[in-house]
């Protein structure tokens, strides 16, 4: 059987307060493509540079000659939904694939997006509700 090839996705930077060092994303990326018969290829790994995404794109200009993307983690997507929104439909009309390691997720279809997006908005309210919790415990 030929295993579909899958460019990882790492961060040299934090994530939604999250810090996990490269080499623990990597091992968590191969053993995600192990259990799923993906074939990983080397990661690509964004820049320090806060909000930078310049890996992602050049990751998502490779598509003709892979699969997919295997990200570390969903959150290292873009924070504004209208990009991730952009990705995935780059993703989608390419009919290729986005994996997400720890989530264990993946956007194959059209209707991956809401349950995606979903977890996103978990996120975001978790840690708007803790940045608010902090403020009142401030005063």
């Amino acid at each position: 059987m030929k295993l579909k090839k899958f460019r990882g996705y790492i961060f040299s930077r934090s994530f939604l307060g999250e810090r996990v060092p490269q080499h623990i994303q990597n091992i968590v990326i191969r053993e995600y493509c192990e259990k799923n018969n993906l074939h990983y290829l080397l990661s690509s790994t964004e820049y320090v540079i806060e909000n930078s995404h310049l890996m992602l794109e050049q990751t998502l200009n490779e598509l003709d000659n892979i699969k997919g993307i295997v990200a570390y983690s969903l959150f290292q997507l873009p924070q504004k939904k209208s990009e991730r929104l952009r990705i995935y439909k780059k993703i989608l009309s390419k009919k290729k694939e986005l994996h997400f390691s720890v989530e264990n997720l993946e956007l194959k279809r059209k209707n991956d997006i809401e349950k995606i997006e979903d977890i996103w908005s978990v996120r975001q309210l978790l840690s708007e509700t803790s940045r608010i919790s902090q403020l009142i415990k401030n005063k």
